[in-house]
């Protein structure tokens, strides 16, 4: 039995915040003049805490390949658990795995909201 995993096991899911969508318009922004040099647009996704760089960018690729995304770049972030207190019990969030993921020229994700 092989331990292979698919593409919807290694990408959670999109992840989508203020500083996201900014991220995603990089290619269209024109309002401020540092953003306009930049010419690819980046999405933000959710990943499996042990996938790599290349799996990362293969599984991007298949899950969109109907739109024929292409990944130029894929960055990862290690986000660790914060210690919070709710109602007097200490406790942590749940730490996670992000990838900042670099389309090529002209590519573009449609956000799900």
């Amino acid at each position: 039995m092989t331990n292979r995993r698919t593409p919807y096991t290694i990408i959670k899911s999109r992840y989508l915040t203020e500083k996201s969508q900014v991220l995603d318009n990089l290619a269209t922004s024109e309002s401020n003049a540092c953003l306009k040099r930049f010419k690819a647009s980046k999405a933000v996704f959710l990943v499996d805490t042990k996938a790599n760089k290349a799996e990362i960018k293969s599984a991007i690729e298949e899950i969109y390949a109907k739109d024929k995304i292409k990944v130029t770049a894929v960055n990862t972030i290690n986000v660790k658990p914060k210690a919070k207190r709710v109602r007097g019990r200490k406790g942590k969030t749940a730490a996670f795995k992000k990838a900042i993921v670099t389309l090529a020229v002209g590519d573009k994700l449609e956000a799900e909201v």
